[in-house]
């Protein structure tokens, strides 16, 4: 009996030890979720970045955070579907890609944290007050649009000296293409150059957009971001060569593609950027309290087997510009 007796003072004993330790351990958290809303069709590259940049800072996939993603696959009727869908849910932080998807994020919800990126110019379309100060729900990663159009028609100029007629291929459909139009014709004019506009919305249509473009005897040619012309990067930059038409895109892979040379942000840094905005929100901050940035990066990249195939000679004062040559 007296063997039992010390056995249960020692096992109390070692209960009450425990106690305190348990008392004081951290209650465990429900992972916090995130929903990413693109306008293209998956697979996409900048996900990954994404992914990758929120491991370093701790948020693992699966365990501390959800990510909850919608693709509106181009059919960008449907944005405001989507954003409506992940506040539903709820979620945590909202990110946006494009400034349609800001858009459409925004109308959605003024409570739920926006960060958004690939936005063209976030005054402009009204989605901050200001970029210094945000105010309200959105912030995150936002360029000068005027300034890369006139930096792009500049570069064709280097290419194509004395070019006045430059064609312009765009995606009517896409949103964010009323205020790219309008900022290049009002570039352009600047410039002196007479625009030559072919609107594209079905891949079909692209030998009958070249056609058109060479009617018009554009001499250079510009292509305007949009997630369905991407998609046919590659049938665009054959069908540039096809016509003798040197061509500027604003985004890098057209020009793994084929295309002449891409002058625009570096997208792997706007990713991170937006990556460690998501992190210091989950951390408590703010969105109104955190400056809307500027890409700090912007790339030149000239394939140059697409200029000797176009029988361009480089000039040297272009090639200092440049950043990186695809061979």
């Amino acid at each position: 009996m007296r063997f039992k007796t010390i056995e249960f003072i020692a096992i109390l004993g070692f209960l009450l030890l425990l106690a305190p330790l348990t008392a004081s351990a951290p209650p465990l958290r429900k992972p916090v979720r995130i929903g990413m809303l693109f306008p293209s069709t998956p697979p996409d590259q900048t996900a990954d970045v994404f992914e990758q940049t929120l491991r370093q800072l701790g948020w693992i996939r699966g365990q501390n955070i959800l990510i909850e993603y919608r693709w509106a696959a181009e059919r960008y009727e449907r944005l405001p579907q989507l954003a409506a869908e992940l506040v539903q849910l709820p979620v945590d932080v909202r990110v946006t890609v494009s400034t349609p998807a800001a858009q459409a994020t925004k109308q959605a919800t003024t409570t739920i944290p926006i960060v958004m990126m690939f936005v063209s110019d976030a005054v402009h379309e009204d989605l901050v007050v200001s970029l210094a100060r945000p105010g309200g729900n959105l912030t995150g990663v936002s360029s000068a649009y005027d300034e890369l159009i006139g930096k792009r028609l500049e570069l064709l100029q280097e290419v194509v000296p004395g070019l006045s007629r430059v064609g312009v291929l765009y995606n009517p459909l896409f949103p964010g293409t009323v205020l790219a139009v309008r900022e290049t014709q009002a570039v352009a004019q600047a410039l002196g150059m007479t625009l030559q506009l072919v609107g594209v919305h079905d891949p079909g249509a692209l030998p009958h957009a070249f056609t058109a473009l060479q009617h018009a005897r554009a001499e250079a040619l510009m292509v305007l971001a949009d997630p369905l012309l991407l998609r046919f990067a590659g049938a665009i930059a054959r069908l540039a060569i096809g016509s003798r038409l040197p061509t500027i895109f604003e985004e890098r892979s057209p020009v793994e593609s084929g295309g002449l040379m891409v002058y625009g942000v570096n997208w792997v840094e706007v990713m991170r950027h937006a990556a460690t905005y998501v992190d210091k929100i989950l951390k408590g901050a703010k969105p109104a309290d955190l400056p809307v940035e500027r890409p700090m990066k912007y790339e030149l990249v000239i394939n140059l087997k697409t200029a000797q195939a176009l029988g361009l000679t480089l000039s040297p004062t272009l090639l200092i510009l440049v950043d990186e040559v695809i061979k």
